[in-house]
């Protein structure tokens, strides 16, 4: 069995930022690598939750997210990298942002997701996230964008 630690952050630091840019790059789905400039422009000055897994002491995934209502908070992006799938971080770190949201105030969590990424949205559909629009994509079925929603 694997040591797994969560560590959950409210804002963004220099050695932070630079875990999550690095991390980003291991992460085959995330086709453009997070920048500082990205980060904080989602990040700075908003309640946010960064949550950043660990295994035997090797960063192995994240999950950001912040409030875009009031009582709505947006998982904005996340992932695993390769090398540390199938132990249930994915899992883990989802239930930490809703327990969090939760004891924080807020009634929703929304995220979006797109066709070409199955694993997420059975992940979603599975905790029971539903999805609450489609914006097609004219030229591919995967390119599809879902927006989903959990009442917590």
């Amino acid at each position: 069995m694997y040591s797994i630690e969560i560590k959950a952050e409210s804002g963004l630091t220099p050695e932070l930022t630079t875990q999550l840019i690095q991390l980003s790059q291991q992460i085959p789905e995330l086709d453009r690598p997070l920048t500082s400039e990205v980060l904080n422009q989602r990040l700075q000055g908003k309640q946010c939750l960064i949550l950043v897994a660990y295994v035997e002491g090797e960063l192995a995934g994240f999950k950001l997210g912040y409030e875009q209502e009031n009582a709505i908070f947006y998982s904005w992006l996340g992932g695993v990298a390769s090398d540390f799938r199938r132990l249930g971080l994915a899992q883990s770190l989802l239930e930490y942002q809703e327990t969090w949201a939760r004891r924080q105030g807020y009634n929703h969590i929304q995220v979006k997701t797109m066709n070409r990424f199955p694993a997420m949205l059975n992940l979603l559909i599975s905790n029971q996230y539903l999805i609450t629009e489609l914006k097609a994509d004219p030229k591919s079925l995967v390119d599809h964008k879902l927006h989903l929603r959990k009442s917590i």
